[in-house]
C-alpha cells in the first residue's frame, strides 16, 4: 500500500485496485464499522462508500483511493490546509503511485478542490466534480457556516474539557462535508432531527475547514474557466439546498441551484452536467446514484 507524505509530513495510506487509465478517489477503501457506521447510517450515508466506488470502477480504471477527509480529521491542519496545499497533496499521491496522468473525482469540499487542482497542474485527464458548482458556487455561505461550525467547536472544547466525540465527529464530516448543520428532511427514508445536532470535532478540526475557505474567499470561479482544459463533469441533487439554523448564522447553501440555472453557461464552458432529480446533498453522494453519471462519462473520455 503505497504511502504519501503530505505537506505538513503526516502520512497518508493510498490503495490501488484494477488497470487501465489512473483515476483518483479521496474516499476510504475501508468500510467504517462500529459506532461511526451506525452514526453514518443516521445520515443517511453508505458505510462502504469508498470500497463500493472503487469496485465499481476498478474493472475499467485503475483506481487509487486515499481517504484524504479521514487524514486531515486524523491529522488536523489548522493553519496551513489551503488550496494550494490541498493540490500538492494530491499530486504527491499521483506521484506515489506512478500516475503522470490522471483522472479525479470528488464530492462536496473534496469537488472544489479538484477545481482548485485542476488550476494548478495540466497533468488531470479528466475532472468530475459531484456537489458543488463549478460556476457560482457558494465560497462565501460556506465561509460564513465554517466560522460558526469553528466557534460551536470552541466552545465545546470548553465546557467539555477539550475531549470530543470522535466517532461521530468523522461521520459528521464525512456525511456533510464540513461538519454540516442545522436541516431537517428524509435521509436513507428516515427522519433525522437535524435541528439536535451538536459538533462534536475539535477546534483544530474546524480550523482547518476554516483556513480553507478563508483562502477561498473572493474566488471567482468564473475567471478560472477559460484555463480548464480537461473534459470536466459535474453533477449535483436538484434538491441540494442547505438552510443552517441560527446557530450556523442563518445560512442558505445552494448547490444544485447554481448547477441549475447555469446548466447551459456551464456546457457552453465545456462541462458535461448532470442533475439528478429529487435529490438532496447525501443521497446524491450515494454510489448507486453516482456510478450511472460517473462511470459511462469517464468512459466515454478516457477509454
Amino acid at each position: 500500500m503505497p504511502e504519501v507524505k503530505t505537506h505538513d509530513g503526516s502520512v497518508l495510506e493510498a490503495e490501488v485496485l484494477g488497470s487501465g487509465p489512473a483515476l483518483l478517489l479521496p474516499v476510504s477503501p475501508k468500510p467504517a464499522e462500529g459506532p461511526q457506521a451506525e452514526e453514518m447510517r443516521k445520515w443517511g450515508m453508505d458505510p462502504a462508500l469508498g470500497r463500493t466506488l472503487m469496485d465499481g470502477l476498478s474493472d475499467a480504471f485503475r483506481v487509487v483511493a486515499f481517504d484524504y477527509e479521514g487524514h486531515v480529521m486524523a491529522h488536523p491542519k489548522p493553519g496551513t490546509l489551503t488550496p494550494a496545499n490541498v493540490a500538492a497533496d494530491f499530486l504527491a499521491v499521483a506521484d506515489a503511485v506512478g500516475a503522470e496522468r490522471f483522472a479525479y473525482y470528488g464530492y462536496s469540499w473534496l469537488a472544489l478542490s479538484g477545481l482548485q487542482l485542476a488550476i494548478r497542474t495540466d497533468r488531470l485527464s479528466a475532472l468530475a466534480m459531484g456537489g458543488f458548482p463549478p460556476l457560482g458556487g457558494p465560497y462565501a455561505e460556506m465561509l460564513r457556516v465554517t466560522e460558526a461550525t469553528h466557534e460551536l467547536s470552541l466552545a465545546g472544547a470548553a465546557g467539555q474539557g477539550g475531549e470530543q466525540g470522535q466517532a461521530q465527529g468523522e461521520a459528521q464530516n464525512e456525511a456533510q462535508g464540513e461538519a454540516r448543520g442545522e436541516n431537517s428532511g428524509e435521509k436513507g427514508g428516515d427522519e433525522f432531527d437535524w435541528s439536535a445536532v451538536e459538533v462534536t470535532m475539535s477546534p483544530d478540526q474546524t480550523r482547518q475547514f476554516l483556513t480553507l475557505y478563508r483562502a477561498l474567499d473572493g474566488f471567482d470561479d468564473a475567471s478560472v474557466q477559460a484555463g480548464l482544459t480537461c473534459p470536466r463533469l459535474c453533477f449535483a441533487g436538484s434538491a441540494d439546498e442547505i438552510p443552517y439554523g441560527e446557530r450556523w448564522g442563518g445560512v442558505h447553501v445552494s448547490i444544485g441551484g447554481p448547477v441549475m440555472r447555469r446548466r447551459a453557461e456551464l456546457e457552453s464552458l465545456g462541462w458535461t452536467v448532470r442533475v439528478l432529480d429529487g435529490m438532496d446533498h447525501t443521497q446524491a453522494m450515494q454510489p448507486p446514484n453516482v456510478l450511472p453519471v460517473l462511470r459511462p462519462w469517464l468512459e466515454s473520455v478516457l477509454l
